[in-house]
């Protein structure tokens, strides 16, 4: 009988990628096959791990570049995973580039259960994919974008960048009518960052490019706008979605449920801790041989560091949190009157609305979160582990 009917979710890192974009900071290789062969067999190793009697509501598979896996190692991957699953996910996403989608290697995973396909387009613009370091191509877009169609994928994301070094606004605004086109049934917009180790940061400290954050606010409430007039309702800071069609395993993670994080630099939360897989294939793959479960940054969770990061992150959403709701759950926190008297200030300067137990961001709120998050954090002294 399966126990514990809090939603759990399973996260794959893939991590292998045929280059490394200018802006990205995860842990990746290239796809030599030696290492492929490692990968696969310390994921059953990982897989025989995970618990038989509790129902995974979720799957995810990022990178890296999943679709990077070849049909069969695809085909695989995916078996030794289901092995291990007492019931089929409600929702199972693959992160693919794409470069990578082939007929093959949809079928596979249709055949798999796979529900949901997420393309990392970025942008339909060739220089600013150029500028990106990105290896495909508008033309190869719209050929994956036609074979996942074929191969009959319900669920569909697509995720685009704004704020990109030498984007217009008119350029954002044509990338979101061109990926409205297409028809997807979810588009996550991201702004972009410059992550410590990656190209683009080099370039930030040598001056060949700039951050610009009132264009980024700009680009943020555009984005926003012309979505919603597309008929994409906002469901969280950063992801659109049409009627029901939302990423259960990102709210799942958002809500502070549990998750178990496989493959190397995979994070888990899951029976009271918070830890990460080692980000190194090598290490990864010996410890899981010797009958180790590697945790790095391991933290024992506490209520107080529960609620204050379900309040963190569920404000992200439009919908926000209910109060007593959490308060039910997390009963043994110590850091509620810190808690509301932040989210009172917040509401006194217009970020934060509250309307009995709900509170949410307002539209200023959303456009400044990430500095209502830290407030939240400093208010409680809690440490920033998210």
């Amino acid at each position: 009988m399966l126990k514990n009917r809090q939603a759990l979710g399973l996260y794959c890192h893939v991590p292998f990628c045929a280059s490394t974009c200018d802006f990205c900071s995860f842990y990746q290789k290239k796809p030599l096959r030696g290492d492929l062969d490692i990968y696969l067999e310390a994921m059953d190793l990982e897989f025989a791990q995970i618990p038989s009697n509790r129902a995974f509501d979720t799957v995810f598979w990022g990178g890296g570049t999943p679709g990077l896996l070849s049909a069969k190692d695809l085909d695989r991957l995916g078996n030794s995973m289901l092995a291990r699953l007492a019931v089929p996910p409600k929702e199972w996403t693959v992160e693919m580039a794409p470069s990578t989608v082939k007929a093959d290697k949809l079928e596979v995973l249709r055949e798999l259960g796979v529900s949901r396909i997420s393309l990392g387009i970025q942008s339909f613009n060739p220089r600013l994919l150029e500028s990106l370091g990105r290896l495909h191509n508008p033309k190869q877009i719209y050929n994956a974008w036609e074979r996942v169609q074929v191969a009959g994928f319900d669920q569909t994301n697509l995720d685009l960048m704004f704020a990109i070094p030498g984007q217009s606004i008119d350029q954002w605004e044509a990338d979101i009518r061109e990926a409205v086109r297409l028809s997807p049934t979810h588009i996550s917009t991201y702004c972009l960052t410059f992550e410590e180790d990656t190209a683009l940061y080099l370039k930030l400290s040598q001056g060949k490019v700039s951050i610009d954050e009132d264009k980024e606010l700009r680009f943020y409430e555009r984005g926003w706008e012309l979505l919603d007039e597309l008929g994409y309702k906002q469901y969280e800071i950063s992801n659109f979605a049409l009627s029901g069609c939302e990423c259960r395993h990102n709210m799942n993670t958002w809500r502070m449920y549990e998750w178990i994080g496989c493959g190397p630099s995979a994070a888990s939360q899951y029976s009271g801790e918070r830890y990460q897989r080692p980000a190194n294939l090598e290490k990864w793959s010996v410890a899981l041989e010797g009958s180790e479960f590697p945790k790095i940054e391991c933290v024992a969770l506490s209520d107080d560091i529960l609620l204050t990061d379900a309040i963190v992150f569920g404000l992200r959403m439009n919908c926000g949190v209910d109060l007593d709701s959490l308060k039910a759950r997390f009963a043994q926190a110590s850091c509620w009157d810190e808690l509301e008297d932040a989210l009172v200030k917040f509401n006194s300067e217009g970020l934060v609305e509250l309307i009995g137990t709900q509170a949410r961001l307002t539209q200023r709120g959303r456009l400044l979160c990430d500095a209502v998050g830290s407030g939240l954090i400093r208010r409680t002294a809690m440490p920033i582990y998210s």
